[in-house]
Parts: structure tokens; C-alpha cells; sequence
């Protein structure tokens, strides 16, 4: 297995609720490079729950692959909570999942502006219809800030499933 090995807890509990639900998952990257999939597709028997991945790198790629208008990145730059609303809302529009998470982010080492600093990353988590985004501050290297992205929109994507809610 290739990710990190704290990880497989929380995967194998994401696995869990996912199947109990009958639900897919798909993911949106760009700053983890498909860090996210790959790490879910570490687990095997993950073609029960993981439906695909779009790394959408580049700007094009999120107006492309998962339809976040051109002008929304215009506006809002790609590292924004509109646009990762717009890229988890386009993984589910273009994928047969239920769930999905987005990330978009300044991993560095450049890249960074004043309001947008090295280690901003927003994640965007959509659940049967409803989406959840939160701006993320990181520290560290690039790897370091990837690795983090990776491990918290996991854990916050399987506390937002087993939490009770409206939504589920």
C-alpha cells in the first residue's frame, strides 16, 4: 500500500458507510494530483464504492472534466470556495456517485499570494445533495501539505457521514 498507513482506519470506515449506504464516491483534485483516489483505491475491494477520479489540475481541465465555469475561475481564482463548491458538485453531475470531495489549493513551494498563501486549500465535501466546503491553512512542504489535504478531507468526509444529519 502506498498511503499513509494512519490512513487505513479512516478509509476502511469511509469503505464501511459508503457500502451500508449503497452509495459511490468520486473525487475532484487538483493540488493532491489524485492523491485522494489513489489512496482509496489502495484499499482493496474498493470498486464496490469508489466510482472515479478527475485531477483537474489545470483550469481548463475543471471547466472541461467537470463543468466549473470558466467565469467562476475568472472571478473567484481557482483556489476558492466557489470554485471547489462548483468541482464537487461536478464530480457527482459527471459520475454515478452520491458522495464526493474536491480539492483545490496552493501546495507551493510557490505560487502563493498575500491572500492566498502557501498552504491554502479549500475542500469542498458533497453528500446526497448537500455541500460542505472549508478553507484549510497548512504548513510545510509541498508533500507535507498534499499529505495533509489527503488525511483530513477523508476524516472530515467520514465524520460528516456518520454524524447524524438532516441530509442523510
Amino acid at each position: 500500500m502506498s498511503c499513509d498507513p494512519n490512513l487505513l482506519p479512516i478509509l476502511q470506515q469511509l469503505a464501511d458507510a459508503l457500502q451500508q449506504r449503497g452509495w459511490m464516491l468520486a473525487t475532484a483534485e487538483s493540488c493532491t494530483g489524485g492523491m485522494i483516489a489513489a489512496a482509496c483505491t489502495d484499499l482493496p475491494g474498493s470498486s464496490n464504492w469508489f466510482d472515479r477520479g478527475f485531477v483537474t489540475y489545470s483550469n481548463d481541465a475543471k471547466t472541461e472534466m467537470l463543468s466549473v465555469p470558466a467565469a467562476l475561475i475568472a472571478e473567484h481564482g481557482a483556489v476558492s470556495e466557489a470554485v471547489v463548491r462548483a468541482m464537487a458538485k461536478g464530480a457527482i453531475t459527471h459520475s454515478k456517485a452520491q458522495v464526493s470531495v474536491a480539492v483545490s489549493g496552493v501546495a507551493g513551494p510557490g505560487g502563493g499570494t498575500p491572500e492566498k498563501p502557501v498552504g491554502t486549500v479549500w475542500v469542498g465535501l458533497h453528500i446526497n445533495g448537500h455541500t460542505r466546503t472549508q478553507q484549510l491553512r497548512l504548513q510545510g512542504e509541498r508533500a507535507s501539505i498534499r499529505a495533509q489535504t489527503t488525511s483530513w478531507a477523508m476524516a472530515q468526509l467520514l465524520t460528516m457521514l456518520i454524524a447524524p444529519s438532516p441530509h442523510q
